[in-house]
């Protein structure tokens, strides 16, 4: 059950960073484009998530990739929240 919902999540993300990504194509807000890029991050994450828990074997620690991405999705949109604010 729990690879549904690893999958069901990376999903849910690309979707989002697709519309995104569209909506930015159209307008041209700055904020849309940091937007579509924590979500193309945080569809990363998922799948390596997926892959850390799923695919490889056990002996395979992809724990600190899988946070730094992570991290670097979420800071880009830090970034693009504070860049835009001023």
């Amino acid at each position: 059950m729990a690879e549904v919902v690893y999958a069901l999540c990376a999903l849910t993300s690309l979707v989002c960073a697709l519309l995104l990504g569209r909506a930015y194509s159209r307008s041209k807000q700055r904020l849309l484009m940091w937007s579509t890029l924590c979500f193309a991050g945080l569809f990363a994450n998922n799948v390596l998530t997926f892959i850390d828990l799923v695919i490889v074997p056990t002996s395979t620690d992809l724990h600190w990739l899988r946070s730094s991405v992570g991290f670097v999705a979420v800071a880009l949109l830090a970034i693009g929240l504070v860049w835009e604010a001023e």
